[in-house]
């Protein structure tokens, strides 16, 4: 492919186009035990379910997307609100589903949000729901994202600082995201988090003001390690800043105890700061991987159900829903999907390859 692509490098393939490696039909395994629960082999248990809504997003972060965007995912190939509702009632009411979190791209984008959210309200029984999002039009809709039946969210931002918010985004919008904050507090979608990614040479001097604002703030602060999942594919792990690093700057300024509370399948690390109630969280995926407790399972906005976010196979159960498949043969294909999963990302492993979807098409 000699021509370059709105949004991807010269000599781009089409897998990196977003199209996965392996999409289709999911082996089974006979000697899966009759468990309607989403198991593996290594005795983890999926009851949180990542729903991408969309691929689009209305910032440009450097470290997942090229400043001209992607080609996103038309519309005629995403899953309509139907659709994902069926899917979401078969993953609570027969694979024991608990948890949903909304995410994107920037799931706000998708038209309907707030009526998907109360529908999945509605289910019996009625599952936890959070939603990720950049921040951008929540002070508006905070309230009613609260009212439809969210619990709490999470908001990206990375830094403090207007000029930097800029080039890290490459959008000028700061403000929107702090207003929002604050309309998601007010509306009782708490524990309110931030999430941040630190970047050598652009953000990391600031983590110690981050953690600072949080606490005076009543949020939760929670670092992310930077991870292979850029459009780009530029990520290089001597440059992303470490979970070591990142407490090393916060033990600078605060005292950090270990949270005696399980953390179980949860992806951050928690701290308690300066004697509490503040915590501080790293989500370490890289450094300290913790796929031994991982307990998700993802769906794609084009109805692809994911292992793990850096998966390199999918399944398909859009072309199951559109048809003719039963709930019935839907939930056994989604079994036996997770039923494969493998042990670990493999990102230390001299054979590692990243997903070909970035992250703005697998939701966080």
């Amino acid at each position: 492919m000699a021509e370059s692509r709105a949004g991807y490098a010269e000599g781009v393939t089409p897998s990196e186009l977003g199209l996965p490696a392996v999409r289709g039909a999911t082996t089974r395994d006979p000697a899966r035990p009759d468990d309607a629960r989403l198991i593996d082999t290594f005795g983890r248990v999926a009851t949180d379910l990542r729903i991408s809504l969309t691929d689009r997003c209305n910032l440009r972060c450097s470290y997942c997307m090229p400043a001209e965007g992607l080609d996103w995912m038309p519309r005629d190939e995403q899953l309509t609100d139907d659709e994902l509702m069926r899917l979401i009632g078969i993953a609570v009411r027969d694979l024991g589903i608990e948890e949903l979190r909304f995410t994107g791209g920037e799931p706000m984008l998708r038209k309907g949000l707030e009526g998907l959210v109360s529908a999945s309200a509605a289910l019996e029984p009625r599952p936890d729901i959070s939603l990720t999002t950049n921040g951008i039009g929540l002070a508006r809709r905070a309230e009613s994202l609260a009212a439809a039946g969210v619990n709490r969210l999470n908001v990206s931002m990375d830094t403090l600082r207007p000029e930097r918010f800029a080039t890290i985004t490459r959008r000028d919008r700061l403000s929107d995201v702090l207003d929002g904050l604050v309309a998601a507090r007010e509306a009782g979608l708490g524990p309110v988090k931030i999430n941040t990614v630190l970047l050598r040479g652009m953000n990391d001097d600031e983590a110690c003001d981050l953690l600072r604002f949080a606490v005076e703030g009543g949020y939760e602060l929670r670092f992310i390690e930077q991870m292979p999942l850029d459009a780009q594919h530029g990520w290089e792990r001597t440059e992303m800043i470490t979970a070591g690093e990142i407490l090393e700057k916060l033990q600078a300024e605060f005292t950090l105890t270990p949270d005696a509370v399980a953390r179980g399948g949860a992806p951050a690390e928690r701290w308690i700061v300066d004697g509490g109630p503040a915590a501080v969280g790293v989500i370490a995926s890289v450094t300290r991987p913790f796929c031994g407790a991982c307990d998700r399972t993802r769906l794609t906005a084009d109805g692809q159900v994911r292992s793990c976010l850096f998966a390199r196979t999918e399944t398909d159960l859009r072309a199951m829903v559109r048809g003719g498949s039963s709930d019935t043969e839907i939930a056994d294909t989604w079994r036996h999907a997770m039923w494969g999963k493998l042990a670990g990302h493999g990102i230390d492993d001299p054979g590692f390859l990243q997903p070909d979807r970035p992250m703005s098409a697998i939701g966080g």
